[in-house]
């Protein structure tokens, strides 16, 4: 109905099958809502799987509540966005500084990193408020794509140092590492289809059954102990753990809203292009849905969470955009975060195969960058854009640190903030 704060979800004649545009207010046969509803949850799967394990949080409860976040963000924008929330990599670097987490098993010191994570959310759903009272607009000048082509970038180099330590141990992790950056990019090249979109997860599983032949089998490295697993339920209730709230660490996590919005609002503008519906007058909501539910994430022990691009790359290819196939992936993710037996094979994946992903997928964070940067055609003969990009990249790559009266801006947050006031100091400076 015209007005009403839902959408009425007219059931569209037709079949997956068919090819046919679903729009957000649309809706397929609920078998096939269903089919579609569990391909997102696989799409989704990797990526918000691997960054909780990066920073030594439970992935079994990531994903709960990945699920839990993207009802709540669903509710906020009252259906009208079509959007997976998953566990976002922009926390990754900042969360392993505040608590020193040296890279295997559970993060002993979580609830310092849960108190900044909380933080951030709030940040993140002032600026929504602020945005549904103003406007975008300001946003979109304060963060032209020079500005968050560069953060994106920086995240991804920012990460490279953690992936390479971690898998240089010994000889044999360093050879499977390159082992499964290699089973990553044969899925990636010489594959098609859904095969090919879920290639994080699929070489994931090539990787770990090639480290089980090699250590397991022929005693090359150190072999899986499953005894977790068959001591697992099949059914229990998810971990949760509660915050710390230290004033520092709640400084150093909280700049992470400015990388959220920059990312939540290029994922707007994609679904928009996509649809050919104008969703601008919803991206407040979305940032206060988006916050809400990473503040709601980190008070239980679950990771900070954004909007996925994985998911949008499934609504691209399948051209079905209705917002209730991410309600039934949301309640398939929650039934997963019920299941023990579930996290405790995570938990097995070997560190090697990880920092092999890891490399795959923070290179790819950074080439994304590099991605906005062209799709939007920023004119690198003008130097202010010039400067901006190669201050952003170096303070970030270098993890530039300030000090700032006992508190420590790492540097994501020295590359992000820097972006930011220099592209405006410098066409302050060009417009005199």
């Amino acid at each position: 109905m015209a007005g009403s704060y839902f959408p009425a979800w007219r059931e569209q004649a037709g079949s997956i099958r068919a090819g046919g545009v679903v729009a957000p207010d649309e809706r397929l046969p609920w078998p096939q809502m269903l089919a579609m509803g569990v391909q997102h949850v696989v799409a989704m799967f990797g990526a918000t799987v691997l960054a909780p394990l990066l920073m030594g949080f439970d992935p079994n409860l990531a994903i709960f509540m990945s699920g839990i976040g993207t009802l709540l963000f669903f509710l906020v924008v009252g259906g009208r966005v079509p959007s997976y929330l998953g566990s976002s990599f922009a926390f990754i670097g900042l969360v392993i500084a505040v608590t020193g987490y040296a890279g295997t098993g559970l993060n002993g010191n979580i609830g310092v990193a849960l108190g900044g994570i909380i933080a951030c959310g709030l940040i993140y759903t002032l600026i929504g408020f602020v945005v549904m009272a103003a406007g975008a607009g300001w946003i979109e000048r304060l963060m032209p794509p020079v500005v968050t082509g560069a953060v994106v970038a920086v995240i991804g180099l920012n990460l490279a140092p953690v992936a390479v330590k971690g898998v240089t141990a010994n000889p044999f992790d360093a050879w499977m590492a390159l082992a499964t950056v290699l089973c990553v990019g044969a899925v990636a090249v010489f594959t098609r289809g859904m095969l090919q979109r879920l290639l994080i997860l699929v070489g994931l599983l090539l990787a770990y059954l090639l480290y089980v032949v090699l250590a397991n089998g022929m005693g090359l490295g150190k072999p899986i102990d499953f005894a977790s697993v068959a001591q697992a339920a099949w059914f229990g209730m998810p971990r949760f753990t509660a915050p710390v709230f230290q004033l520092d660490a709640m400084v150093l996590i909280a700049p992470v809203a400015v990388i959220l919005v920059a990312e939540n609002l290029g994922h707007i503008k994609a679904v928009s292009a996509m649809t050919g519906q104008n969703l601008d007058r919803y991206v407040g909501r979305a940032f206060v849905g988006d916050g809400l539910a990473t503040m709601l994430s980190g008070s239980v022990g679950g990771t900070g969470l954004t909007t996925y691009a994985e998911n949008i790359g499934v609504m691209a290819v399948t051209r079905i955009y209705s917002s209730l196939v991410f309600v039934l992936a949301a309640l398939i993710a929650i039934v997963l975060g019920f299941s023990p037996k579930f996290g405790a094979v995570i938990q097995t994946i070997p560190p090697a195969v990880l920092g092999g992903v890891s490399i795959v997928v923070f290179g790819l964070i950074a080439v994304a960058g590099a991605r906005i940067w062209v799709e939007n055609r920023v004119d690198f003969s003008d130097n202010r854009n010039l400067i901006v990009a190669a201050v952003t990249l170096v303070l970030g790559a270098g993890d530039f640190t300030l000090d700032l009266g006992g508190f420590a801006l790492g540097g994501i947050g020295t590359a992000t903030f820097g972006a930011i006031l220099l592209h405006a100091l410098l066409g302050g400076a060009r417009k005199r």
